[in-house]
């Protein structure tokens, strides 16, 4: 998803955009090399932690919901397990 459209799906669930956690999440997409593959560094449970903690509790829902629906994007589906760190994403093939 792009970052609108983040934006977009979080004003219909939770009534604001939340930019800073979409930006944040998405800091290293344009980093040389990385690509889709800026996922693995922060779309898991501990990036998940780090966003409540940066940003808040409602931030939590948040990102989880926007990795949700990059993960979606990938071929994962909610009766997947959920990764938990970046070397679980990896483990998983999701990048």
């Amino acid at each position: 998803m792009t970052f609108e459209e983040h934006c977009e799906e979080s004003m219909r669930l939770f009534g604001k955009p939340y930019e800073d956690v979409h930006k944040w999440l998405d800091e290293f997409m344009g980093a040389s090399g990385l690509g889709a593959r800026h996922r693995r560094i922060r779309h898991h449970e501990a990036g998940i932690r780090e966003a409540m903690t940066l940003f808040g509790a409602e931030a939590g829902k948040v990102a989880r919901q926007h990795i949700i629906s990059d993960l979606n994007m990938e071929g994962w589906t909610e009766e997947d397990r959920f990764p938990l760190d970046e070397e679980d994403y990896v483990k998983m093939g999701l990048f």
